[in-house]
């Protein structure tokens, strides 16, 4: 069983449920372009005029979508992003968006659907030895964890695999198990479309790019919801850093080899601070997506859930640098503005939360622990304390949705 290092957030059992009436928003004007090297702004792609009304009638209009009530925060200057969306993790409210269902490349952030549809199925102690036809199709150029043909590896190692080092080559491991590539394609579409995450075609259990596979920071946004009911799931996206099993050869202790995750807002690589409160969830990049991440953090009582997808400028830190400013904007503006629309029920409405809090070591920016097993990560929506090489998790309890169910655009 893998060792890995957490740090761990107590979650509030009972929040407050604020009864807030639904205004029509406004939208705001869309940030405006980096300039090139001569100075005009690049010509940019428009969001669709029309898009999927799912979660409210405000969330269909391009362009951004809020409504500040006097002493509101304004929102942060200069977002890039083509669509990003802040929401109440435990209420479903949404405090903001923009361009929130334009249907875009997902990268590896499609990965967190991968997990909600699977994780359930297998034992996480169940061990598989890799085969050649395993690892069939895992795209050029994928992020690899290093699982190798002939070894063994446990169900909790490969889903290591996947959240920490975002291993396409484990993904395809774990897909295998599941019965097969296309079989977990259809499973992935059909929980999507349970969970009314409407935008979202899967071409790929990876999140790899592909033609014609899209999602949108909505959809990103409800399926990191669901995931992080799951404590298995909350446990693995809240991991900082673990050590993965490497050379298996007979007569000889098996080596081990330590992987970080690639969230830097959890580890504090490339230069990013690590955002305090952070759980999670998953972050992504490839050519046709650009940069993509959702993320969970929890200030005291507040939860909040933030999705960015393929900020104009900044190179790879921006996806990042971008959230953190949303989360402190939304942390700052909770209570003082109208929802512009919520994160919708899944179709079967169960909103029953699935594991359980995790310990807190929030004022321990150094605290980690080291074992296996679930403990690490609750974030199903709250946040754990983040430091230089530690993770946190968030346990979400998703708090019944005012409003009907979602439907797709007629």
């Amino acid at each position: 069983m893998s060792a890995n290092k957490t740090v761990l957030t107590v979650l509030s059992s009972a929040l407050l449920v604020p009864a807030m009436l639904m205004a029509p928003a406004h939208a705001a004007p869309a940030p405006t372009p980096p300039a090139d090297g001569k100075g005009q702004p690049p010509k940019a792609p428009a969001p669709p005029a029309s898009m999927s009304t799912v979660g409210g009638a405000s969330l269909g209009q391009p362009g951004t979508q809020v409504n500040l009530l006097p002493g509101a925060p304004a929102l942060p200057a200069n977002l890039t992003g083509r669509s990003w969306i802040v929401a109440d993790a435990e209420s479903g409210e949404v405090l903001a968006a923009h361009n929130a269902h334009w249907r875009l490349p997902p990268a590896s952030t499609l990965k967190m659907l991968f997990a909600d549809t699977v994780l359930p199925g297998l034992p996480k102690d169940r061990v598989h030895k890799v085969t050649e036809q395993d690892l069939d199709g895992v795209g050029s150029g994928s992020s690899l964890v290093g699982v190798k043909e002939d070894h063994e590896y446990s169900v909790h190692d490969l889903w290591l695999g996947v959240f920490l080092r975002s291993g396409n080559d484990a993904v395809h491991v774990l897909s295998a198990m599941n019965g097969g590539v296309d079989k977990t394609v259809k499973d992935m579409q059909a929980h999507a479309e349970e969970l009314q995450a409407l935008d979202t075609h899967v071409v790929s259990p990876d999140g790899y790019d592909a033609p014609e596979q899209v999602s949108s920071a909505y959809d990103l946004t409800l399926i990191a919801r669901s995931g992080l009911q799951k404590a298995d799931f909350r446990e693995y996206c809240g991991t900082a850093s673990a050590r993965f099993p490497g050379r298996q050869e007979a007569g000889r202790p098996r080596d081990y080899f330590e992987i970080q995750n690639t969230n830097r807002l959890m580890t504090g690589a490339g230069g990013i601070s690590p955002y305090k409160g952070i759980a999670g969830v998953k972050n992504g990049n490839t050519t046709m997506a650009g940069s993509t991440f959702t993320g969970a953090a929890q200030r005291g009582d507040k939860k909040l859930l933030v999705t960015v997808m393929n900020p104009g400028s900044g190179g790879v830190n921006s996806v990042y640098e971008e959230t953190a400013d949303l989360f402190d904007w939304g942390f700052a503006a909770q209570g003082k503005v109208k929802p512009v629309g919520e994160l919708v029920p899944p179709k079967s409405a169960d909103t029953t939360s699935q594991g359980s809090p995790a310990q807190s070591h929030e004022n321990n920016a150094s605290a980690a622990v080291a074992g296996g097993g679930g403990i690490g990560t609750a974030l199903g929506i709250a946040g754990g304390a983040a430091a230089a090489l530690a993770g946190g998790a968030i346990a979400v309890s998703r708090r019944r949705p005012r409003g009907r169910r979602g439907r797709p655009d007629a």
